[in-house]
């Protein structure tokens, strides 16, 4: 079920109608609607993987419980592995049997010998790198004795399938959500109010940002032949905008949702484009990721700690692991070489943390320095981007071999005034809002209700006059 549909728009005031009016005296009530409605959700898509959902939650309740009743550390590792290897079995088996086949076949294709690889015809299940990754945390969390393990397994079910981000983050640590599920929930007017503004935004992204890109990017990857240079660096721009859009989008709405059910969830973008260097913007972009992989990879394999050497290998697993991640295919990994090999110069100088405020914070504009900054690291992240939505590495490079030629000086034959439109409001609602958690979190909020009430009708009016045609959620597909 997709947020921007009608489906979600009906779905959404039923259930929370059920859940404040029918079920709110028993917490348990509560959360067995959840469950149920988290899996309705997910059903209106394939109903048949639901039993996946399901074998996962089945699998990290029962070793969470084992791990309560033994000291032994023996026994601990067996039964965490157990939870690691079950988790990553499955998302190996469906994400990456038919990409590791097909490897092995053209390693052999080297050497001159020709063996033609076993595919599968593997449907992908939606939001499975999502939901697996969350179980993990809390099998990991509850073996390193960080979270006692729970022996409600409805609130962990609800916990598991929790439809707002079920599909498609932000990737919630247990330690910080599942205690939600334990505690008795009430309506709060005001968080409701918040969660409304917050869906609205991520509406904006999506409808209005996301899906206009959408529609010209993928019209200039898919004829990468037919397109100047300049016309190549726009593609590359609008698939920038679109994949943000896109995803913070639905983060914003996945976020706004849950409040809605008094649930709050961890911020997954802190305006990225807005990143003076590499570093900064990887702690703003896909937060919930990142710092999943800094927790319980990068920190477990040494970090920053240790040689040079140990340093520089870490960085570039984290970030090879993070391509590897977003899909089977070699130009994810490219791109998270790529990203490493951008922060690898920060690294080595000790720079990598510079930039934890936000950018010209307390002033209207930044300055000069800050300016050329931001443009040398939103060109870089831009670049990275092309590897991300090429369909190979050969596409990638013939697209980029488009870019670098003396077409890059001509006119671009392609110039979506529509689109333009939409990413200068974009740009300049998110720079005055850069220091919240969201764009719309302060602004109108204390303006008199008539000219509150018109910011909200002309956002509405936006979407009807300027929203694309409706496009899946690119990160549904991981």
């Amino acid at each position: 079920m997709l947020f921007n549909s009608i489906d979600f728009a009906v779905f959404l005031p039923i259930v929370f109608v059920l859940y404040w009016f029918v079920t709110q005296k028993k917490l348990t009530l509560q959360n067995v609607l959840i469950v149920i409605a988290s899996y309705v959700f997910y059903g209106m898509w394939n109903w048949k993987f639901l039993s996946l959902i399901f074998f996962s939650t089945v699998v990290d309740y029962t070793v969470g419980i084992k791990l309560s009743q033994t000291e032994n550390n023996k026994k601990r590792k067996a039964l965490l592995w157990t939870s690691i290897l079950v988790n990553l079995g499955v998302l190996m088996f469906f994400k990456y049997f038919n990409f590791f086949a097909e490897s092995f076949s053209d390693a052999f294709t080297l050497f001159g010998s020709t063996i033609e690889p076993a595919r599968l015809n593997i449907i992908l299940p939606v939001g499975i790198s999502f939901y697996t990754f969350q179980t993990m945390s809390y099998t990991i969390d509850v073996y390193r004795k960080k979270l006692e393990p729970t022996k409600d397994f409805i609130a962990f079910a609800a916990f598991v399938s929790f439809f707002p981000q079920l599909v498609a983050g932000p990737i919630e640590r247990a330690a910080h959500l599942l205690p939600q599920f334990y505690q008795k929930r009430t309506f709060d007017y005001v968080k409701a109010v918040d969660g409304m503004r917050q869906i609205m935004w991520g509406l904006f992204k999506k409808v209005v940002v996301a899906d206009n890109c959408a529609e010209y990017a993928n019209y200039i990857f898919n004829n990468t032949a037919d397109f100047n240079g300049s016309t190549l660096v726009l593609g590359a721009l609008f698939f920038t905008f679109q994949i943000y859009g896109d995803f913070s989008g639905y983060s914003d709405i996945a976020i706004g949702t849950s409040r809605l059910f008094g649930f709050d969830l961890m911020q997954n973008f802190a305006f990225p484009y807005f990143s003076r260097d590499i570093a900064e913007f990887w702690r703003r972009w896909h937060i919930s990721l990142s710092t999943w992989f800094r927790d319980y990879l990068y920190i477990p394999l040494g970090g920053s700690r240790g040689t040079l050497g140990m340093k520089v290998r870490n960085t570039f697993i984290i970030f090879l692991v993070s391509g590897f991640w977003h899909g089977a295919n070699w130009t994810f990994i490219a791109w998270g070489f790529l990203n490493a090999l951008y922060f690898l110069p920060l690294l080595l100088t000790n720079n990598n943390r510079n930039h934890i405020e936000i950018v010209a914070q307390g002033k209207l504009l930044p300055s000069l320095k800050e300016g050329i900054q931001m443009l040398v690291t939103f060109s870089l992240v831009v670049f990275a981007w092309i590897f991300f939505r090429a369909e190979n590495m050969q596409h990638a490079f013939s697209y980029i071999a488009g870019i670098f030629s003396p077409s890059l000086f001509t006119m671009p034959t392609l110039l979506p005034k529509t689109v333009f439109l939409a990413l200068l409001i974009l740009g300049i609602i998110e720079w005055c809002e850069r220091d919240g958690k969201y764009a719309l979190e302060t602004i109108g909020l204390r303006w008199k209700r008539p000219y509150r009430w018109a910011l909200y009708y002309a956002l509405m009016v936006l979407f009807f006059w300027l929203g694309g045609k409706q496009q899946a959620f690119i990160y549904f597909q991981f």
